[in-house]
């Protein structure tokens, strides 16, 4: 299983059950998602099996919107 969090700036980062939130990511203010994550997708666990971590934006970008 996967533990899923969210910023107010909209990045996703996911670990695995029970891991600390890495140094690299706790400046910001992360909040855990209320929702159990069993599955993921290839790319997100073979991040997390590699990093430690998954982090994603979920901003939406300029290009799209226009």
């Amino acid at each position: 299983m996967f533990d899923v969090y969210r910023n107010d700036k909209r990045d996703l980062l996911v670990l695995s059950k029970g891991s600390a939130i890495p140094v690299l990511c706790s400046s910001n203010k992360w909040r855990k998602s209320k929702k159990r994550v069993f599955r993921v997708s290839d790319e997100i666990r073979s991040a997390v099996q590699r990093q430690g971590y998954y982090v994603r934006s979920l901003r939406a970008t300029k290009k799209g919107m226009i």
